[in-house]
């Protein structure tokens, strides 16, 4: 359950700014229990959390094999180049050869089982073959291999009895194809979570509904759902979208508590400051619990948590409200509710991961909040900077690749040095 609700200060004091790494902690403190598991087949897992360890039944490659097309020799055949060898055995994956005999070579395939007696492999680069009829004829080994040369040996990806992934890892297409590579059709993963999502505010309007040129006076088109479904689905999540909530208390009231019987997650946009017509605050605290925090984060200040218990008694509904300018919104949700999600699924890792990289830019107006900069690699291996940093610019979340996590009070020199976080790693 949330803490005991926090009353909202009508008073012109601002409270005090929560750094973003508290905000962060806080939250995930409440995202338990984890959500319960299911099986679900390997073809079906990609980007879901796995619920145990994977623990390998057998050893990869299970004998030692081919890494090359080529010949399989014995190193006392070979010991000048030149060696002209019998070719005894052709030995294609998925067969077995027999004992190699001194003097002769195996023609073999990647992916085939090495003969006993050979200790190298020779690419068929490396060889000339010479053909024969009624025989596979002979070869001539170019160069002196090395022992164990293109040979795959046993054990060397996956031995027996190890744990090849681990519980809360998010699998990716490589995880799946080493869960196959084990024998593994179905995985144990976390349940999806059941995200609603809604926006406020009566100055929305949907695209398609109403033209451009017919667009009245304060209306905006609501971009936030388009980006806030696309990211919740990429996370993995069964997304109900109740649309826009008309601006009045009792229509916000019966769309959360509606939304909370089924739901994991309430995710709101818009209606988390203090205007008279933001009703998100008002609306929690007759259902539920809510906290609201100011963070010390640019973009992105007002935020909100809450919970709403169910009326079958089935534990709380989650909620978050976000900042309704769509930058705000955008990096508020990949900062604080994506890696929320990711632990209400057991995921292990789930802080932003960030790189090292030259910034080709001059950020001359240090800030009270940690800020978060738009920006794009260049051809020179820097970063460049998006000229409008406001939060309702979304084109530069589309023309830059990722942000520069920068610490509150800090300038930037054109040539400093500066923690950039890729959107790949936020976005899938």
């Amino acid at each position: 359950m949330a803490d005991s609700p926090v009353p909202f200060a009508a008073s012109s004091s601002r409270p005090p700014l929560m750094p973003l790494d508290e905000a962060i902690a806080t939250l995930l403190a409440k995202a338990a229990p984890v959500l319960p598991t299911e099986s679900v087949g390997t073809f079906d897992a990609d980007g879901r959390v796995l619920a145990q360890d994977l623990v390998s039944g057998l050893t990869v490659p299970p004998r030692d094999n081919s890494a090359m097309d080529g010949y399989a020799v014995r190193l006392a055949d070979c010991a000048a180049p030149g060696a002209e060898l019998k070719v005894a055995q052709r030995i294609p994956a998925g067969t077995v050869g027999t004992p190699l005999v001194a003097g002769t070579a195996a023609r073999i395939f990647t992916g085939a089982q090495i003969p006993e007696g050979a200790d190298a492999v020779v690419m068929q680069e490396d060889t000339a073959a010479t053909p024969q009829e009624g025989s596979l004829g002979s070869v001539r080994i170019a160069i002196v291999p090395a022992a164990g040369q293109w040979i795959r040996r046993a054990g060397e990806d996956v031995a027996s009895g190890d744990v090849v992934l681990k519980k809360g890892e998010r699998l990716t297409p490589a995880a799946l194809g080493l869960a196959a590579s084990v024998g593994f059709d179905r995985l144990q993963v976390a349940r999806k979570p059941r995200v609603a999502m809604l926006s406020t505010g009566d100055e929305l309007v949907m695209p398609g509904e109403v033209a451009p040129d017919a667009m009245k006076p304060g209306a905006i088109y609501n971009s936030n759902r388009f980006f806030m479904r696309a990211l919740l689905l990429r996370l993995g999540c069964e997304v109900n979208d109740l649309g826009i909530v008309p601006d009045n208390r009792e229509a916000t009231i019966v769309a959360l508590r509606d939304a909370a019987e089924a739901s994991d997650l309430i995710i709101t946009t818009g209606g988390v400051s203090v205007g008279e017509e933001d009703h998100i605050r008002a609306a929690l605290q007759s259902l539920g619990e809510l906290q609201l925090w100011s963070l010390s984060m640019k973009p992105g200040k007002p935020f909100a948590y809450g919970s709403i218990a169910r009326s079958s008694g089935q534990g709380a509904c989650h909620v978050t409200g976000l900042p309704g300018n769509p930058v705000s919104s955008f990096l508020t949700f990949l900062m604080l509710v994506r890696p929320f999600l990711l632990t209400l699924q057991g995921a292990t890792r789930v802080a932003p991961e960030s790189v090292k990289i030259r910034a080709d830019f001059d950020w001359p107006r240090a800030d009270k909040r940690r800020e978060f900069l738009r920006v794009r690699r260049n051809a020179a291996g820097g970063l460049d900077l998006f000229g409008n940093q406001s939060s309702g610019v979304l084109t530069s979340m589309v023309w830059g690749d990722g942000v520069v996590d920068n610490p509150a009070g800090r300038t930037i020199k054109s040539g400093d040095i500066v923690d950039f976080i890729p959107f790949a790693s936020l976005l899938g």
